[in-house]
């Protein structure tokens, strides 16, 4: 027999897959998040939705357990660094996908400047380079919680953890002062010929 397993889809397709500025904005998305595909996008945004839809529901509702549910929530968004301490149910709503996009542990990685660009923070994501909290996490999709974000480090094992590593090697800066006291000096002598001229 086969495997009969079935898996839950962690996220829905868009409903008008054909719409020119979705499509144009997904396209921007990815480059800016150096995202694998489109349903790294789709995952987020429906887990954006889910938040969104628990927030409205406990606007319009009342009492003890909505309360619990309500502060439950706030804190979850509050510990993920979506949200502030002051935030409420409005500020849920009002929540992007670039909110979510921005706690990715690919993103982090890239804003700590462990990596020169997106993409090589997911590259040493992906080959098990970043510790988060003195563990290996493999997947750039994790969401960094607040109180985690200063733990994001290499990992001790890893050759990249070194400065000295060529892939951190940062080119130095190139310095004019050579070459505006080489030109000085030849204006002068050319400025003392026209003179003797």
């Amino acid at each position: 027999m086969g495997d009969t397993r079935r898996f839950d889809k962690s996220f829905a397709r868009p409903f008008k897959p054909w719409d020119d500025t979705r499509i144009d904005e997904e396209k921007k998305l990815l480059k800016d998040y150096g995202l694998k595909n489109k349903r790294e996008i789709w995952k987020a945004e429906s887990l954006l939705r889910r938040f969104k839809a628990q927030a409205k529901k406990l606007i319009a509702t009342r009492g003890k357990q909505a309360e619990l549910e309500k502060q439950q929530l706030l804190t979850r968004l509050k510990s993920l660094g979506l949200t502030t301490e002051t935030a409420d149910l409005d500020t849920v709503l009002g929540l992007t996908i670039k909110n979510v996009l921005d706690r990715r542990l690919q993103t982090v990685v890239h804003n700590r400047k462990l990596a020169r660009s997106i993409g090589q923070a997911r590259q040493f994501i992906v080959h098990e380079h970043i510790n988060v909290s003195g563990k290996k996490i493999g997947v750039p999709s994790y969401l960094v919680r607040k109180e985690e974000e200063e733990a994001v480090t290499f990992s001790p094992e890893s050759a990249i953890a070194s400065e000295m590593h060529p892939e951190r090697a940062q080119k130095k800066p190139e310095t004019p002062t050579d070459t505006v006291a080489t030109d000085s000096k030849e204006d002068k002598e050319k400025a003392g010929t026209e003179v003797k001229a």
